[in-house]
């Protein structure tokens, strides 16, 4: 089904790998995941910015209640999520964005 699903996106729309469920990442936190890749990162024939802007505001305000225990397991998934993007030598920027996902949208910050 992955595959069938790679041959029908459009050129220009961002999509991130499939994540394996042995990794036990929580799937809100993968769709989420997915969601903001897709939002953020598909050229604008794809995504209309603006409704595009307003998604990654309420996504990213949302993420930002994290606080505590549901925080650290974000971040954890986050350091799972970057080291199998590294041992399947995704490109670069992929890992970076895992890395830095929660600093770059100031996720956790207070804390």
């Amino acid at each position: 089904m992955a595959d069938e699903v790679e041959r029908e996106v459009p050129e220009g729309a961002a999509v991130f790998p499939v994540i394996p469920e042995e990794l036990g990442v929580n799937p809100l936190l993968l769709a989420v995941l997915h969601a903001t890749v897709f939002l953020d990162g598909s050229e604008k024939k794809i995504v209309n910015p603006a409704a595009a802007q307003e998604m990654m505001a309420y996504l990213i305000d949302y993420l930002r209640r994290l606080k505590g225990p549901r925080l650290q397991q974000v971040r954890e998934d986050f350091a799972c999520l970057a080291a199998y993007a590294r041992e399947q030598e995704w490109p670069k920027m992929q890992v970076r964005f895992l890395k830095e996902f929660l600093e770059n949208y100031e996720i956790g910050k207070e804390e």
